[in-house]
């Protein structure tokens, strides 16, 4: 699937010009946005994983780690996202506390994915670089899967 594929289509408001060539150019810069974002988050889960895994020792060290960088990441992922991928503001507190749901939600089923290439990575090859491989595959592969679910279901004006 291409970037182009992946994130045309979007609808975002107050865009103006109606032409294929126009709506293209924005379809670009809208992937080119969010690879730019998924690299900035996929950068803050590594660096929190990182930082936990060296502070903590024991068993659970890795797990916490990769807790810690799934909290960091989605929540800096959530930020861009709504502001400057889908320009969503919510008219309501239901609305936005939906919103939050909603990405979460979602965030839960491609984080399994993630999760899945990350410790299968680590389960497989036994060693860090290895992990920290299978975290960026799964987060590349969870981050197309969850731009799809957003625009579709979570940054959307529901009626009432």
């Amino acid at each position: 699937m291409s970037a182009y594929t992946l994130f045309s289509g979007v609808e975002r408001p107050n865009r103006g010009q109606a032409g294929t060539e126009s709506q293209n150019g924005d379809d670009v810069r809208i992937a080119l946005l969010y690879l730019l974002f998924a690299a900035i988050a996929t950068l803050t889960n590594l660096l929190a994983q990182a930082a936990v895994v060296r502070m903590l020792d024991g068993t659970w060290a890795v797990a916490a780690g990769v807790l810690a960088g799934t909290i960091a990441g989605l929540s800096v992922k959530y930020v861009l996202d709504r502001r400057y991928i889908f320009r969503y503001r919510s008219k309501s507190l239901s609305g936005n506390l939906r919103t939050v749901v909603m990405y979460t939600l979602f965030s839960v089923v491609t984080t399994v994915i993630f999760w899945g290439f990350e410790f299968g990575f680590d389960w497989i090859f036994g060693t860090e670089a290895a992990r920290y491989t299978g975290a960026v595959i799964g987060l590349g592969i969870g981050y197309a899967a969850k731009y799809q679910l957003d625009r579709r279901y979570t940054f959307v004006e529901r009626e009432g």
